[in-house]
């Protein structure tokens, strides 16, 4: 019977979270308490990468964190990011969450379907003439740069954040007592591992938002109980609803 949630990301900003309403269809507890925290570059750091926001005419977004430090940057560097632009997204859950800086507009927002960035190719490739700015952690591989350069699209990464570790303490140690566990990247899991290296699964369930935290769950060590998003649950709140339902 799974009564208490350890979910590693930030609390909610909202009341109207669908994990509020898990937690009270389900009778269960739910602790928000994340292992990192993301730290956005100053616009000092930023610059030393030499990358002009304004000389390109589409960004590509493949997580929140990307679009919170993209749009403060401008703020901080006093660029108006002008309503020409283009913006690309793994999937529409990023794409709504535009909206916190933006007027969404259809012509303006695309989004994949799979929270890969595969799945956004084919649209980029539509727009071959943009010129796309690719924000990402300072933790990262070479596979968006590859996949663009094989597309022949013209792009440019840069580093506009970084994670940096958010420990667990002595008494919180002590007293880990979930059922289950939620991941929303390798970071988070790598991160469970360095503080509770002693940690032993056991019927704690474990899920994993995106294909590269499951595969992290796994060479961790971890077996995977849950992974979102799939095709019949793009959120990790309804794949978690389902599997609560069918694990009552």
């Amino acid at each position: 019977m799974i009564k208490k949630i350890l979910i590693s990301q930030p609390k909610p900003g909202s009341d109207k979270s669908p994990y509020y309403d898990i937690a009270n269809n389900f009778g269960v507890e739910l602790d928000f308490r994340p292992f990192f925290k993301v730290e956005g570059l100053s616009a000092k750091e930023f610059r030393q990468q030499k990358v002009n926001l304004l000389d390109y005419s589409a960004v590509v977004f493949t997580s929140r964190h990307a679009i919170d430090n993209y749009f403060k940057l401008a703020q901080d560097m006093r660029i108006t990011i002008p309503e020409t632009m283009k913006y690309f997204c793994v999937i529409e859950t990023i794409a709504l969450y535009i909206q916190k800086y933006v007027q969404y507009r259809k012509r303006k927002v695309f989004f994949g379907n799979s929270g890969k960035i595969d799945s956004l190719i084919p649209t980029m490739v539509k727009h071959k003439d943009e010129k796309y700015l690719v924000p990402q952690s300072s933790v990262h591989n070479d596979s968006i740069n590859e996949l663009l350069t094989n597309n022949k699209l013209h792009h440019k990464e840069c580093v506009m954040y970084r994670t940096v570790s958010n420990d667990l303490t002595e008494v919180e140690k002590k007293n880990f007592d979930y059922d289950m566990m939620i991941f929303f990247s390798p970071t988070g899991v790598r991160a469970l591992k360095q503080n509770m290296p002693d940690f032993v699964q056991g019927d704690v369930k474990i899920a994993a938002f995106g294909p590269a935290t499951a595969k992290e769950v796994e060479a961790q060590g971890y077996r995977l109980d849950l992974e979102a998003p799939s095709k019949e649950h793009p959120s990790m709140t309804g794949a978690l609803r389902a599997f609560l339902e069918k694990n009552k």
